[in-house]
């Protein structure tokens, strides 16, 4: 592998840290409001390691060997110490940015990519530092640790550099054995028996007779077998068991949690969610969720489980996510109006009322200021559950996470890609057009449109594409994740976008967020040219050596950039330049009079397509067109060069955490350096010794099916 190619995986030194505030949400809390908050941030951070073990095989003890490192001294001492040893500045540096960015993805594949990264120093560097600690002499498991990850740290085969199923990357989702066919016979297992995946694992194993054996295996604190059985040749398996220490762990800080709801509906949701984490239980947590959906206008609003399926190979299995937030009631009332406005504004949408949910689901649609959020990454919005059937019969709710939004689309750097006049548009409008976007992507995006299902659907329905009664739907055992798997999430997010800046350009929209005249213009057309940048900004999230999309968002982007260049009329042009460092550049011009007449008609006519291909369970018309957009062939593939030739790292956010001391709860914030990162994680975990033999047990169950 050529350096340049490294150095693509490399976290540089430079990596902006910033720091996720939520001091004023959180002292306007009441001492029941903070405590509730204090004992969900811990359900929330102790089931986020999860995470670890749903990433790569390293990752766990990679984590158990920096904290070790992180928490023997203090880090100033580190540093001296490391100083002494002959690393210098830059490299203990390194050190801690790479720490740091570990840390914030839960893991060393990046949140947003599923991409591989490395340390920005030489391995002999890091075992200079690794010996020079005081808890090398102090925990000889210290020195076992280091050599188990040292190589996997480093290691940066084709398979290695992303995330992905068989030969294709790396997964913990499916044991290395798997393909895509074991992952195509254990959807048609879950279909026969109306099986969902966002709970579970698949491990394959073969018996002394020959016979292949999948086990199903529900995260739970309880071990148990649910059910064996034969299917086309194979034994199925379905057990529980899966992270049981820390699902123990978010477990009782739940039960804790339940002391401090402000109603019956929070409890009987924390109760609920804690049930299905001891049990295996997918049902108990969609009844917690359809408490959560009646709980309205919380103080603090919190949700916790296996949420987003978009690192599954097979996008059905959920990531652990836990998040705990304040409203910000500002925000919130203007959020409040455009779920006013909602059914006014759906008729706008590109399809007939007949693909439209028979009674819009009011959903609470909110403005938090993050105080937690666990996982592997923090996102601007969100729209929860994603459970198909509450989603659509039940409702659902949005969130705007401001505090996040503020902080990594706040600032005043310089914009890639774009002219002088368009980077001042951008820094002067990015954050307002993004909070637009925002709201009607999980309002309006998510939120619309319903699926056909058999038995339970008009037939005489048209389908506007062809003129011809609908004739596929989603049948028994189905849902849209297990007919759309791998291209599902992509392929929504891409609808939700659409939808977004399609109707950003409806009258008064804006207006709702506060913005009107020759400001209001501009922002409709930031909102639009961020989807372009976005777009090809993306191509860092395309893997060259698995030829596959590493993040859905970046995906749904590149999409609906090559349909506004299919528009034509040079409403969108994107052209190889010089750059004023003389290097090759790329340059972005949008005919901002032309997005009326050209680009929204082109996103309209997509967007339809989109929505009916879903609603009717169509996924092999789905699949072919998004495929044709998604294909990074020429000009793209070079273009992708110069993309990474002049990528820039994405914001690292240090959390608060919340400390109790007797009956007093205090908010501790952090440096926004990588020193205030790892010092955050140091102070987050009370019981590091108990802590680290969970995780040790854990490590070596999974090595024994990684192995």
């Amino acid at each position: 592998m050529s350096s340049t190619n490294i150095s693509q995986f490399v976290i540089p030194d430079e990596q902006p840290v910033v720091r996720l505030d939520a001091s004023t949400a959180f002292n306007l809390l009441g001492s029941q409001e903070q405590l509730y908050s204090h004992y969900l941030s811990k359900a929330s951070w102790y089931g986020g390691l999860v995470v670890l073990f749903q990433t790569s095989p390293e990752s766990p003890n990679i984590f158990r060997l920096l904290m070790k490192i992180n928490s023997g001294q203090e880090l100033a001492s580190l540093k001296a110490a490391a100083l002494a040893a002959g690393l210098n500045e830059q490299e203990v540096t390194a050190y801690m940015v790479y720490c740091s960015a570990f840390l914030a993805n839960m893991g060393n594949y990046k949140g947003f990519g599923d991409c591989k990264f490395i340390p920005n120093l030489p391995e002999d560097k890091l075992d200079q530092l690794m010996r020079a600690s005081s808890a090398w002499s102090s925990d000889p498991t210290v020195e076992e640790l280091w050599n188990e990850v040292r190589k996997p740290i480093y290691s940066l085969t084709d398979q290695e550099k992303q995330l992905g199923l068989g030969s294709k990357g790396i997964t913990k989702y499916f044991t290395p054995n798997c393909d895509l066919s074991d992952s195509d016979l254990v959807n048609k297992f879950f279909k026969v028996k109306s099986v969902e995946g966002y709970i579970n694992r698949v491990l394959k194993s073969v018996e002394a007779g020959g016979k292949t054996v999948y086990e199903i295996r529900h995260s739970a604190v309880e071990e148990a077998t649910l059910l064996e059985e034969d299917f086309e040749g194979c034994t199925f398996k379905m057990t529980t068991g899966d992270y049981s220490p820390l699902m123990a762990r978010v477990s009782e800080n739940l039960d804790q949690a339940v002391k401090y709801a402000a109603n019956t509906h929070e409890a009987k949701m924390l109760e609920e969610y804690a049930k299905s984490f001891r049990q295996g239980s997918l049902a108990a947590h969609k009844d917690g969720s359809r408490h959560w959906i009646k709980n309205k206008g919380p103080l603090v609003e919190t949700y916790i489980g296996f949420i987003e399926t978009y690192r599954d190979p097979a996008g059905m299995r959920g990531e652990f996510e836990g998040f705990v937030s304040c409203v910000n009631k500002e925000m919130s009332e203007k959020f409040q109006v455009l779920v006013d406005k909602a059914e006014e504004m759906l008729p706008a949408l590109p399809w007939p009322k007949d693909y439209e949910k028979d009674t819009f689901l009011r959903p609470d649609f909110t403005s938090l200021d993050v105080l937690t959020f666990a996982g592997s990454g923090v996102p601007a919005g969100i729209n929860i559950p994603n459970y198909d059937e509450i989603r659509q019969d039940e409702g659902f709710k949005n969130v705007s996470l401001g505090n996040v939004l503020s902080a990594s689309y706040g600032g005043t750097k310089k914009y890639n890609f774009m002219s002088e006049a368009d980077n001042e548009l951008f820094k002067k409008y990015k954050l307002d057009g993004f909070e637009v976007q925002v709201g009607l992507h999980e309002l309006l995006g998510h939120g619309s449109g319903k699926l056909f299902y058999e038995g339970k659907f008009d037939k005489n329905i048209v389908n506007p594409l062809t003129g011809k009664p609908v004739t596929s739907s989603y049948g028994a055992g189905e849902t849209y994740d297990s007919v759309f798997t791998s291209l599902g999430s992509s392929y929504e997010e891409c609808r939700a976008e659409c939808v977004g800046i399609h109707l950003c350009l409806e009258p008064g929209v804006t207006e709702i967020f506060g913005h009107s005249g020759a400001a209001a213009e501009d922002i409709k057309y930031i909102n639009w040219l961020s989807m372009i940048h976005d777009g090809l900004k993306g191509l860092e999230m395309f893997s060259p050596a698995a030829q596959d999309w590493k993040q859905a968002h970046s995906q749904a982007r590149f999409v609906i950039m090559q349909v506004m260049l299919e528009a034509g009329e040079d409403f969108v042009t994107i052209k190889e330049c010089v750059g004023v460092d003389g290097k090759p550049d790329i340059l972005i011009t949008m005919d901002r009079s032309m997005i009326m007449t050209v680009g929204q008609p082109a996103i309209a006519s997509f967007l339809q397509k989109l929505q009916v291909y879903k609603a009717t369970a169509d996924i092999s018309t789905a699949k072919a067109m998004y495929d044709k957009y998604s294909d990074v062939s020429e000009p793209w593939a070079s273009r992708r060069e110069i993309v990474m030739a002049r990528k820039q790292p994405r914001n690292i956010l240090v959390q608060a955490n919340t400390k109790l001391e007797g009956e007093k709860l205090e908010l501790v914030h952090y440096d926004p350096s990588p020193e205030g990162m790892l010092q955050s994680w140091v102070e987050r975990f009370t019981d590091l010794v108990a802590l680290d033999a969970d995780l040790a047990k854990l490590g070596a169950k999974d090595a024994e099916l990684w192995a």
